[in-house]
Order: structure tokens, then sequence, then C-alpha cells
């Protein structure tokens, strides 16, 4: 394990919009937040990499998990912040809903999962270091966390941490907190 530590400063953390995120996401988006062409790279890595014994954590999701048409996991949980969302989700066999901003205690049991994922999710969390630590306690030793995002956010949502942050920046910020936990 790397022991460079990633220290966020408060700032780093604070948002443009700082009221509850549960405002924010009450009202479902059924809305592609990627662009077509994303999206389908994005599906064609999930086929290079899950497989169908795999359980699969979709940590942040909403009501497309951008998951293979012709593939069937084993269980794939889905976690977020919108429950019209998540049960409008047909790839999910569960989910979860939960403000990771306020709580970062994953409900799931140790070593219990294959691949974690997280599509344009990350650049919201405020507490990225702890989640990372959460999911290295729930994603089995040497398998996957394949996190994606792009250039597009709801940027009063998003920390400072990312908003002030070139595209690189962000990049290179992910790599460390991911890094600085044993990732």
């Amino acid at each position: 394990i790397n022991n460079k530590k990633m220290n966020l400063t408060n700032f780093d953390r604070e948002k443009i919009d700082n009221s509850d995120d549960k405002i924010f996401y009450k009202q479902p988006r059924y809305v592609h937040h990627l662009s077509e062409s994303f999206r389908n790279r994005l599906t064609n890595l999930y086929s290079q990499h899950l497989c169908n014994h795999h359980v699969i954590l979709d940590l942040m999701s909403s009501w497309v998990s951008h998951l293979p048409t012709n593939s069937k996991y084993k269980k794939v949980i889905g976690h977020g912040m919108n429950e019209s969302e998540l049960s409008a989700n047909n790839r999910l066999d569960s989910y979860w809903v939960q403000n990771l901003n306020l709580v970062q205690n994953i409900p799931i049991e140790d070593s219990s999962i294959d691949i974690g994922l997280i599509v344009a999710g990350w650049q919201y969390l405020q507490y990225p270091e702890k989640i990372s630590l959460e999911l290295s306690r729930i994603i089995k030793f040497n398998s996957l966390l394949i996190i994606s995002f792009t250039n597009r956010a709801f940027w009063t949502k998003a920390p400072n941490i990312w908003t002030n942050s070139s595209e690189d920046a962000r990049i290179n910020y992910v790599k460390n907190v991911l890094s600085s936990n044993g990732w």
C-alpha cells in the first residue's frame, strides 16, 4: 500500500451549492449525462472486463448502467440518490439510496464485490478518500474498479477540487486518491 496520504482541504471539499444533495436529486432526471459515443465506448470496455460470474457494484448509478445488453451477471447492485431512477434501471438486481457526502460507510460485506463501477459520479464526492477505502474493503483483492467521467457535470454540486482543476489535474486527482488508498 502506498502510504502517501491525499489531504483535501475544507475549501477543496466545498461546493457552490452546499444545500442538501437530497433536494437536488429529488426529481428524477431521465437524460443521458454522457454522449452516445462515450456511452458506446464505456459499454465496449465493460464487455472486455466484466464476466457472467461477477457480482458488480454500480455506485452512483441512475436509470441506466451502460452494461452490455447481451450479458447477464451473477448480480448487479446499484446505489444512487434517486429512488425513481434506480427502480427504472432494469439492469439492477438490488439497489439502495444513500448520500455518500453525508455517510461514507457502504452497506456491503467485505470482499463481496468482483467489479466496482462509478460512471459520472466521482466528481461529486466530497470525501473520495473515505469512499476509496470503503471500495477497497468491499471489492475483492486484485479486482477492478472502473471510474469514468467526462468534462460534463452539475458544476454547482461538484466540489472545488473538481471545478477548479484542469482535465489532466482531475485525472491525477482521482489517481492520487486511489493510490493513497492502496489501489
